[in-house]
């Protein structure tokens, strides 16, 4: 099979909270004083290198704050890492934040047109899919709304409609079910169902392990930005509930 997805040695730094706080005064004031010392930035991901082939359907786990969301944001261009090369082939449609890549401004209906354009597809043919897409979204009336009228369940909606619709060579979801009342998610499962079985390749993050499970070909674990165990789905979740009962009960130990 085909490679679609491919990361070498992968690493990326973040400004902590006190690098965006040190200002110009600051700095030359340190400078002058003889004080000054590099703000310190954190490692988000250390080397990550993994590839995914065409069709695949691929689940990320791990704690929060392990660099789950962040190695999607790398994975679609959002960010771009501080070393290591990243290479993905086809079209890439990412469902990873409320309202990523919507201009606020436009209305509902010229950003439908305008994600659609940027992933290739032709204007004509996004025109011809709006109208499902307000269907499946529930957002007909606000069809020449700006984007900035919708609530964020709504802004949700709209993105998992646009991004499931259009059916990309990649597709890249973020707790996506997780998004709307019990009757919205239920129809998000139907379109899930409909694109596992297509070659779509999918990675999508989800704490839910049992949809992950059900669901994926296999998985990665995540620890503090390292890729702790990849392989069969049933392998990864196991290792990664068991390390989950280990901290616990050392934590648990240390309190007694």
């Amino acid at each position: 099979m085909t490679e679609v997805i491919r990361l070498d040695q992968v690493s990326l730094s973040r400004r902590t909270q006190e690098e965006f706080s040190y200002d110009l005064k600051k700095t030359i004031l340190s400078f002058l004083e003889g004080k000054y010392r590099q703000p310190s930035r954190k490692l988000i991901l250390d080397q990550i290198s993994l590839t995914v082939k065409v069709g695949e359907k691929v689940g990320i786990i791990g704690a929060n704050g392990s660099g789950k969301s962040t190695l999607l944001k790398v994975l679609c261009g959002i960010l771009q890492p501080s070393t290591g090369q990243v290479r993905v082939k086809g079209e890439i449609a990412p469902l990873i934040e409320l309202g990523a890549g919507f201009d606020a401004e436009l209305s509902v209906t010229d950003n439908i047109i305008l994600y659609g354009v940027m992933l290739g597809f032709s204007r004509q043919d996004m025109k011809k899919r709006v109208a499902d897409i307000l269907n499946f979204a529930e957002l007909e009336e606000y069809a020449w709304a700006p984007v900035k009228a919708l609530s964020s369940g709504m802004t949700a909606r709209l993105g998992f409609a646009i991004a499931t619709d259009i059916e990309p060579d990649v597709l890249i979801l973020d707790e996506v079910l997780s998004v709307g009342d019990e009757s919205f998610k239920h129809k998000c499962q139907r379109r899930m169902d409909k694109l596992w079985g297509h070659h779509t390749t999918i990675l999508v993050v989800s704490h839910g392990l049992e949809f992950i499970q059900q669901s994926c070909d296999r998985a990665i674990w995540l620890d503090r930005g390292k890729i702790r165990f990849a392989g069969n789905t049933d392998e990864t979740i196991d290792c990664y509930l068991t390390s989950v009962q280990q901290n616990q009960e050392i934590g648990l130990h240390q309190q007694l």
